[in-house]
């Protein structure tokens, strides 16, 4: 079970702010995109695309990076 946290404009398009969701060994960030692509529609993967991953310390942006047991979806954010 992976702990998914949304932020910001990602927490706005899907209509929560965290959702658990099942996935098997070794899932990736690709996975979790299209995971939640086929869930929320191919409009969510678009914002997905310029997203960052927060895994474990690391933010990445690597696709073929593992999930870990909690990952958090951070859209770009505005402000100075």
């Amino acid at each position: 079970m992976v702990e998914i946290r949304y932020f910001a404009a990602i927490a706005d398009a899907v209509g929560k702010d965290r959702e658990t969701l099942e996935f098997p060994a070794g899932a990736t960030i690709a996975d979790l995109r299209a995971t939640l692509s086929a869930s929320y529609g191919p409009d969510l993967d678009k914002m997905l695309s310029v997203c960052a991953y927060l895994i474990g310390d690391e933010l990445t942006r690597d696709l073929g990076v593992a999930l870990s047991p909690q990952v958090d979806v951070l859209p770009p954010f505005a402000g100075g």
